[in-house]
Formats: structure tokens, sequence, C-alpha cells
């Protein structure tokens, strides 16, 4: 066997599966669309990459709806990548969850984070985490400043 091996998050998609790929791949630095596929053409497999890591998504029709038990995590290098990516994915018909998650209008369940939470929430300092996760718990969208605030309260 000559060929390697490789794994790919495949996303169920009613239809509209290109026009989401092209969203996302401007969206994310580093990404880019793999299926050649002309503007108003709707492949049913549409592959692509975002930050280097692939992705599928199969027009497989109404059979199966998308869900938050899956969702798709950026980790973001601050407070200002976290706002442009948090806005674009909102925008235009998606959805603002709770602690950093949210839904895009095709339905795509999204964390986006700044990469200092998890350094806070990991914390030696355990009670200093717990302050910082408490104060997550009432975001919608990530404030890092406010979550570092909390965990220097102590």
């Amino acid at each position: 066997m000559s060929e390697k091996l490789s794994v790919t998050t495949c996303l169920w998609f009613e239809n509209k599966g290109i026009e989401a790929a092209r969203f996302y791949v401007s969206l994310i630095p580093d990404s880019r669309l793999l299926t050649d596929a002309a503007v108003g053409d709707s492949p049913m497999i549409v592959d692509f990459e975002l930050a280097g890591s692939p992705y599928r998504i199969l027009n497989g029709g109404p059979h199966y709806k998308l869900n938050p038990a899956c969702s798709i995590a950026v980790t973001t290098p601050g407070q200002a990548e976290t706002d442009r990516i948090w806005d674009a994915l909102v925008d235009d018909g998606g959805e603002a969850g709770r602690c950093g998650w949210l839904i895009d209008r095709w339905g795509v369940s999204w964390q986006v984070v700044p990469a200092e939470l998890a350094t806070m929430l990991g914390a030696s300092d355990r009670e200093a985490a717990a302050r910082a996760q408490e104060a997550m718990m009432g975001m919608s969208r990530i404030d890092i400043e406010k979550m570092q605030a909390a965990f220097e309260a102590g």
C-alpha cells in the first residue's frame, strides 16, 4: 500500500456546502478550498482546509442535522482575532452561545477562544483558575481582559 492514510472531519449539510467552505477559508488564515467548483455549482463533496486541518462537507440532503455535540474549535492569538472571527460567524444568521460557543448560519457549532483561556483554566493556582472560569460562565464571546482580571483578583 503506497498511498498515505488520511483522516478528515466530515460535516453533513443539507446543501450550500461550497458556499460555507468558501466563507470559512476566507475567514480563517492559512486555509484553502480544495474542491474546484464554479460559482453557482453545488458539488456533493467539498474538501477544504482550515489552518491546515482537513475538512469535508457532504451535501447529503435533509436526512441529518448538525448539532453542538460536534464543534470546530478555533484558538486565536488574542482578543482582536477572537472578535473578528466571532463577529463574522455570528453575522448574517448565526447565533451566539455561551462560553465562546456559537452556531453559524449553516448550523455548524464553533468554539472561538483566545489562547490565554487554556492557560488560565489550566493554571496550577486552582483558585485563580476557578475565578477565571466563573467569569467565563457569564460570557457569550470570550473577553480575555475580564477573565484575566478575575484570575488576578485573588
